[in-house]
């Protein structure tokens, strides 16, 4: 189970955080990753987190967006930072199989 929290409205420049509890998997052992789906569009990598650590992001994320995971906490964080209106769409954390709740993200111009 992914219990994720966070999201919202904001203007463009602003800042949201994404946090995704993660239960009944090895949780150190996978990959943890962060989707989102505008309306319209088809589902797309927002970023991606070893479980070593190492993190990819999609092009438009790079440089924007960071990435966490703590895995004694078991915990997965999507900083999103210099938000535009382009950013807005529904965001949901993976492991595996197992999502979590599609939070939503709206950015106003």
């Amino acid at each position: 189970q992914l219990q994720a929290s966070g999201g919202g409205s904001v203007q463009a420049g602003g800042s949201l955080r994404l946090s995704c509890k993660v239960a009944g998997v090895n949780f150190r052992l996978y990959d943890a990753k962060w989707f989102r789906q505008a309306p319209g569009k088809e589902r797309e990598l927002v970023a991606s987190i070893a479980s070593g650590g190492p993190t990819a992001y999609g092009d438009f994320a790079r440089g924007r967006f960071t990435a966490s995971r703590d895995n004694v906490r078991r915990t997965v964080s999507l900083q999103m930072t210099d938000l535009k209106p382009d950013d807005t769409a529904v965001y949901s954390c993976n492991v595996l199989t197992t999502w979590g709740r599609e939070t939503q993200v709206t950015v106003s111009s």
